[in-house]
């Protein structure tokens, strides 16, 4: 059976123009400049050539479903091209609902496609022995980046510009490729797809920032504009101001939701401080997300909302349980 080459535009996809990089390029010379790796069939279609950046959740509903329209026809996995802007986004949602041993995997490019030395071909021909090796089966939807493949929770972009631009601080990547060899170097853990309607909008959850000397003027603007749930990308291990965990007590009271991440880029959160700190907030009802990135942490909280509106806590909860798991690394090998 063939891989599925699905394009949805960014960085792999840009040719410069006279206002700045545009996505313009479509699947098919991707395909091209790419290669097709030996013993592969490869298929081709695009959804939309757009920067991620200016991708909705809609759109990302629309991609999801895409591409389980894709494994339908049975295709031995997708891969889907996509701008690295928000890609750890996609990829998470993708692997949130996603129930089929064969893999999703997302790749893009730092450099454009016009570019002297891009390196949107070598990620998009990684992808599909990625997409294609019996390693990737059961691991869900991947990022495969600069010869490394990365479960979805916990892969975040890390840097702005230079070609290894995604790392899962704390965790690691699960797949090295090298050449035309796949190799494996951990199983991630899976919590249970979610049963989401891909078809329904998501409920509005909303990322709050800390930052010295924070109020509660934004948490509670959030809230006032529709915010079903609030995701605090709190400082350290999970502390906020104590006018913000004053501003959580009464809003959890009140039915609201509010997980809490880390706007440090490695660690997870836990209840060791008081005086606004993580153990009031746990001590309050809100819930310490682990290492989860806030990005990814809103889709889950959204997913949950959607699946449970009435008591997300325990699907979240799940999920968090599964994914605190360290994956299993295979036979000794560190990636």
């Amino acid at each position: 059976m063939p891989i599925h080459l699905l394009a949805t535009g960014g960085t792999i996809a840009s040719r410069r123009g006279p206002g700045g990089l545009a996505s313009v390029t479509p699947a098919a010379d991707l395909l091209a400049a790419a290669g097709t790796p030996d013993g592969l069939v490869v298929t081709t279609s695009d959804l939309t050539t757009v920067g991620s950046f200016a991708l909705t959740t809609a759109d990302l509903r629309g991609l999801v479903t895409e591409v389980r329209r894709r494994l339908a026809a049975d295709v031995d996995g997708v891969v889907v091209t996509h701008g690295t802007d928000t890609m750890e986004e996609s990829v998470f949602l993708a692997d949130l609902v996603h129930d089929d041993l064969r893999p999703v995997v997302l790749t893009g490019a730092q450099r454009p496609f016009d570019d002297p030395a891009p390196d949107g071909p070598r990620n998009l021909a990684d992808a599909l022995r990625v997409a294609a090796a019996p390693a990737a089966r059961g691991c869900g939807a991947l990022l495969c980046f600069d010869g490394l493949a990365f479960a979805a929770r916990g892969v975040r972009k890390v840097e702005t510009l230079r070609s290894g631009a995604f790392a899962a601080p704390g965790r690691g990547p699960v797949l090295r490729v090298d050449g035309d060899a796949v190799t494996p170097l951990a199983r991630p853990v899976r919590g249970p797809a979610l049963p989401l309607d891909l078809d329904a909008d998501l409920p509005r959850v909303d990322v709050v920032p800390l930052y010295l000397g924070a109020d509660d003027a934004l948490l509670r603007a959030a809230v006032a504009a529709g915010a079903a749930g609030i995701v605090l990308q709190a400082f350290g291990a999970g502390n906020v101001t104590p006018a913000v965990a004053a501003a959580v007590a009464e809003l959890v009271a009140g039915g609201t939701p509010v997980l809490v991440c880390s706007r440090v880029p490695s660690g997870a959160v836990a209840p060791l401080y008081t005086g606004g700190g993580g153990a009031d907030l746990a001590r309050d009802g809100a819930v310490l997300a682990g290492d989860l990135s806030p990005w990814q942490a809103r889709l889950l909280l959204a997913a949950a909302l959607a699946v449970a509106p009435h008591d997300p806590l325990p699907v979240v909860r799940d999920h968090l349980a599964a994914g605190t798991r360290t994956s299993d690394r295979v036979d000794g090998v560190q990636g």
